[in-house]
Order: C-alpha cells, then sequence, then structure tokens
C-alpha cells in the first residue's frame, strides 16, 4: 500500500517536470531533470507519514475486533472512527507542502508536489479504500500470527495492564471542600489554642 501513493507521486513528478505537464500552473517555464536525491528523500517521509496512518487506523479496528471478533465491523468501525481525523491531518499536511510549490527552486517545487501528491493519494484512496477493503475480503486471515511469533511478542493491554488505581475514583474519601473546611478549622484553632492542631 505504501508503494502505490510513493508510486503515483514519482509518476506525476515526471508528468509535470519532465513531460511539461500543466509545468505552467506551478510557474514552471520549461522541462527539468529530476533531482536525484528528491525519490529517495521522499520515500523516506512518506513511509513514516502513510506508517502513522495506518497504525492510526488499524489500532482502532484492532481494539475492535478484540470485543467483538467481528472482522467486518471492526472495519467499519476503524473507518468511521479515525477517518474525521485522518483527512483532517491530510489536508493539513497537503497545504503545507503545496506552499512549496510557490517557490523559484524546481528542487523545492518538485519536493512540495510529491509530498501533496502522494499524501492525497494515501489519505484518500489507499487508507480510506484500499485498506479497508483489502481487510474486509481477506477476513481472519488478517489476524494470522505464526505460533512461534505469538510466543516471541509481547501482549501490551493498556487497558488493562495497569497497576495504577482508577482515576474517577479519589484516593482521599474526604470531598476537597470539607478538607479545605477541616484544614482552614485547625489553623483558627491552632491559633486561639497557641499550638498546633494534630495532623491527620
Amino acid at each position: 500500500m505504501n508503494l502505490l501513493s510513493i508510486g503515483a507521486a514519482y509518476g506525476v513528478l515526471v508528468m509535470v517536470f519532465q513531460w511539461g505537464w500543466g509545468a505552467n500552473l506551478i510557474g514552471l517555464q520549461s522541462t527539468v531533470p529530476i533531482v536525484p536525491f528528491i525519490p529517495m528523500f521522499m520515500f523516506a517521509i512518506l513511509f513514516g507519514l502513510s506508517m502513522d496512518y495506518e497504525v492510526f487506523l488499524l489500532s482502532r479496528i484492532r481494539e475492535r475486533f478484540l470485543v467483538t471478533h467481528d472482522n467486518g465491523s471492526s472495519v467499519i468501525y476503524g473507518i468511521a472512527s479515525t477517518g474525521r481525523v485522518i483527512t483532517s491531518a491530510a489536508l493539513i499536511m497537503i497545504s503545507v507542502f503545496l506552499g512549496f510549490v510557490l517557490g523559484d527552486d524546481p528542487a523545492i517545487k518538485m519536493f512540495g508536489l510529491g509530498l501533496a501528491t502522494a499524501i492525497l493519494v494515501d489519505a484518500t484512496l489507499v487508507r480510506m479504500i484500499l485498506v479497508p477493503a483489502t481487510m474486509k475480503l481477506m477476513g481472519d486471515a488478517n489476524w494470522w500470527l505464526p505460533g512461534w511469533l505469538d510466543r516471541l511478542l509481547p501482549t501490551i493491554d493498556i487497558k488493562h495492564d495497569t497497576d495504577l488505581p482508577d482515576p474517577d475514583m479519589e484516593a482521599d474519601p474526604i470531598p476537597r471542600e470539607d478538607r479545605w473546611r477541616r484544614s482552614s478549622s485547625e489553623a483558627k484553632l491552632s491559633g486561639a489554642c497557641g499550638g498546633t492542631a494534630p495532623s491527620k
């Protein structure tokens, strides 16, 4: 899936900068060769960005699957709960990278246009359509894991693997207002008696 978005970005760079398609729209006067370091640099950045969206989406699907053990409903739940966040984050990144196209340096234009195209394809076609469709078709095979690897990997449960107390319960059963009144009363009593009130 990552190769699909990066491949689309490479194709757009070739069409615009080497073939001249729409070059005038980004202020390019003539065709120029692709700068050699741009494809490698783009691949590194886009792999990190696309995996960020991927982990965010699949973690929600996995959480739901562990509860319901229903692959189809888990995929639907994952898309519904993360779709707006992924789309909003992608729009921000696309806007930032399209700003690079306004520069005068062709290398900066390549970098901005390539990243904007790849994120657009990744956040819309890949993560919101192809990944869920593939997971729906594969069914429970999505969650297959070899036994030897399952024994090596740690089991992490964020919700239950903790010794911390419930945050909804206070350690001190006395309400905060009563504690404040009690401390004020003890201070007044201490001043009146010329001593210190017993600490609790």
